[in-house]
């Protein structure tokens, strides 16, 4: 059932959420109330989520799954793991998926590898929960958008405030800001979610909109999360850990 023009996006994503305890209900909620027949998940992993959406949404027609389950040399994050461990996780999607086997479509490979076997304006939603890299979330949706229908939806997952989602070692997280500087080029409306989740509009007005539902997102942008200030306290947090703990403590004592 579509939402009623007269009834603000925002105001039913409200609504979700106060009703949702956990990202999966959330979307299956999403999808079910808009309708959607034709989707995308692009990071697919072990195919929790995709098992998810595909046992709640009867709706579902088309659900393309799109992950190269295979080591990356240019993806330093901590899901990169050696082929034979993405090889095991792959079987693991397709057992865990085989009851909808005639509405998945399997696309292994990256999202420049494949995106091109999804049709421009084919689908009614794309979930992205893939590299979270600022060049994987550039690619991924730079690459989805063409895909999804004017009125459609592009949601994701790692849409952090601090970019430093894992240590320092492994390469930063950059859902957020890219996305909602994404949503500016284009002309959508996007909203911060619970879970550190993300909903973009494509609403094909051209009229940008940021919409923070969950207040944590005031700054969108980098200079604070790189401040020298910053990276020596997430250095010190790596390296002591409980000297750390025991400095905030004694903080928050004096602090009363």
């Amino acid at each position: 059932m579509e939402i009623s023009p007269t009834i603000a996006l925002e105001d039913w994503l409200k609504s979700c959420m106060a009703r949702s305890n956990s990202r999966e209900e959330m979307w299956i909620d999403f999808l079910r109330s808009h309708d959607v027949r034709r989707m995308a998940e692009i990071g697919v992993y072990r195919g929790n989520f995709a098992r998810a959406m595909l046992n709640g949404c009867d709706g579902l027609t088309a659900y393309y799954m799109i992950d190269p389950w295979r080591h990356l040399r240019d993806w330093n994050k901590p899901s990169n793991h050696e082929n034979a461990v993405l090889e095991s996780y792959f079987q693991e999607t397709k057992e865990k998926t085989e009851f909808a086997a005639q509405k998945r479509i399997i696309l292994r490979g990256t999202t420049i590898e494949v995106a091109d076997q999804i049709k421009d304006g084919e689908l009614d939603f794309a979930y992205i929960d893939g590299d979270h890299t600022l060049k994987g979330i550039a690619i991924d949706l730079i690459r989805l958008y063409p895909k999804v229908r004017v009125g459609g939806f592009v949601g994701g997952d790692d849409f952090t405030i601090s970019m430093w989602e894992h240590k320092s070692r492994f390469e930063p997280t950059l859902v957020f800001p890219f996305a909602v500087y994404f949503a500016e080029a284009v002309g959508a409306a996007i909203y911060s979610l619970p879970d550190s989740q993300f909903c973009l509009h494509k609403t094909g007005d051209g009229q940008f909109r940021f919409v923070d539902l969950v207040g944590k997102f005031r700054d969108v942008g980098l200079r604070n999360q790189v401040d020298p200030e910053k990276l020596l306290r997430v250095a010190m947090w790596e390296r002591f850990p409980r000297v750390m703990g025991a400095v905030r403590k004694t903080r928050n004592l004096f602090s009363r």
